[in-house]
């Protein structure tokens, strides 16, 4: 998709000073006021008679995305939704306003919701706007990195539970054209902004088809070998099936031997386990997490250990710990190191990944509840691994590794591309409805 710069697209012919410090200078026509002066904020919900009788849209946090769709699928009556709920109507727009979703730009225009109206958590902001405005102007204004770099600057509470305050939301002041021109200005981003939206969906799609992909020729290398021509055998387990005639089949129990060790002093560095990163100091990811008091009696891991978070069986999270220095990590965790058959734990690590050995994990793991069910030693010590030689070990890893970073590489690629459109995306809503930019009947309609 071709992407103009905004210094590229039109510009009005004459700017005037808004008067605001952050809004700067907006075109000569265009008037300055207050977001209070534009819509009502968070208006009290006036339902009653036969509207009771009626369903509503119940629109949880989790269903309102930071691109602005929303997933109108839960609908319940409106007198069992009349307290406790945020209520709106259609056109009305909605924002976040508890961190991190007001950060992460959660909020939407209803004017697609299919009922008439709808309720939602209580951490919604609701935006009704007044005659002469468009609610998707006004969506849009509360997309801008204006708003929402100073409504973070200015959000209140403790950490971690911060919120944009009303008077932020009804005091902003915004620059706005007449009302045929914000339909313009609408129109055209909307255009724009659905088209980016479907590029960055087909890259979304084509990192997945990389993921897919890599995971299926590492999964192959560790189970069948790199050779395709090496005769093969019955491995003895219904579930492993063939395996190079030349490799053995042995428990883990005979391969890996649990490590005992326990912190005494707490002081060693404290390690976590990330799904994208591995086995990690947890200090240079999130230097400012809760942590336990103590470190006392965590477990002790060393370079090549391989560790396991117990209570994320049905996920295969095993993870080598490539870090040359020794740390612990939670007595949630546990942690084993190579005896015998297998020298370095990547090998592990990748087979393990491997959708039979986690389907083999979950049926031996033990609980009630996903996420809350573990993976104790003496059952995951009963299952059974295809070994290769070492030296063939070596070489499998040496090619697992070198597809490995090749497939990053190209994912990178695309997670930078899908990086730009959204920078791209930002200017466009930014430029548009700041006035830095002027939209013509052709931009829509071309």
């Amino acid at each position: 998709m071709a992407m103009l710069s905004a210094y590229e697209l039109p510009r009005y012919d004459d700017y005037k000073e808004s008067g605001v410090e952050w809004l700067g200078r907006v075109p000569i026509e265009w008037e300055v006021a207050r977001l209070k002066f534009s819509s009502r904020i968070n208006p009290p919900p006036r339902i009653g008679g036969e509207d009771l009788l009626n369903d509503a849209c119940f629109l949880p946090m989790e269903v309102v995305h930071s691109s602005g769709k929303v997933e109108y699928g839960i609908r319940k009556p409106i007198k069992e939704l009349k307290q406790g709920f945020t209520a709106f109507q259609r056109k009305d727009v909605i924002m976040a306003k508890i961190t991190p979703c007001f950060e992460n730009g959660k909020g939407a225009c209803l004017d697609s919701m299919p009922t008439k109206y709808g309720f939602g958590s209580t951490e919604f902001h609701v935006l009704r706007a007044s005659s002469g405005f468009n609610p998707k102007y006004i969506y849009y204004l509360t997309k801008t990195d204006l708003f929402m770099s100073l409504g973070e600057s200015l959000m209140t509470g403790s950490a971690g539970q911060k919120r944009v305050q009303t008077e932020f939301v009804a005091n902003f002041s915004f620059a706005f054209p007449v009302l045929d021109v914000q339909d313009e200005i609408v129109r055209f981003l909307d255009k724009k902004t659905t088209q980016i939206d479907e590029a960055i969906a087909i890259k979304e799609q084509q990192i997945a088809l990389l993921k897919e992909r890599k995971q299926i020729i590492i999964q192959k290398a560790v189970t069948q070998g790199l050779d395709p021509t090496v005769p093969m055998k019955d491995s003895g387990v219904d579930w492993i099936g063939a395996i190079p005639a030349h490799w053995e089949v042995k428990r883990l129990k005979y391969v890996l031997e649990e490590r005992s060790e326990r912190s005494v002093t707490g002081e060693e560095p404290l390690f976590m386990v990330s799904q994208v990163h591995g086995l990690v100091v947890r200090a240079d990811f999130h230097d400012k997490a809760e942590v336990a008091a103590s470190n006392i009696d965590n477990k002790i891991v060393y370079e090549n250990d391989l560790v396991f978070n117990k209570l994320k069986a049905h996920l295969g999270v095993f993870f080598k710990s490539s870090i040359d220095f020794k740390g612990s990590v939670s007595p949630d965790y546990a942690v084993y190191t190579c005896k015998n058959y297998i020298k370095d734990a990547k090998y592990l690590e990748f087979l393990f990944r491997h959708p039979l050995y986690i389907e083999q994990f979950i049926i031996r793991a033990t609980g009630v509840v996903e996420g809350l069910i573990r993976l104790y030693t003496s059952d995951l010590f009963d299952i059974p691994v295809p070994v290769a030689p070492v030296e063939e070990q070596r070489a499998i890893l040496e090619y697992s590794e070198e597809q490995s970073r090749s497939y990053e590489r190209a994912i990178e690629l695309q997670l930078a591309q899908i990086e730009k459109l959204k920078e791209y995306k930002t200017t466009l809503i930014n430029s548009a409805v700041t006035g830095k930019i002027r939209i013509t009947p052709d931009m829509v309609e071309g």
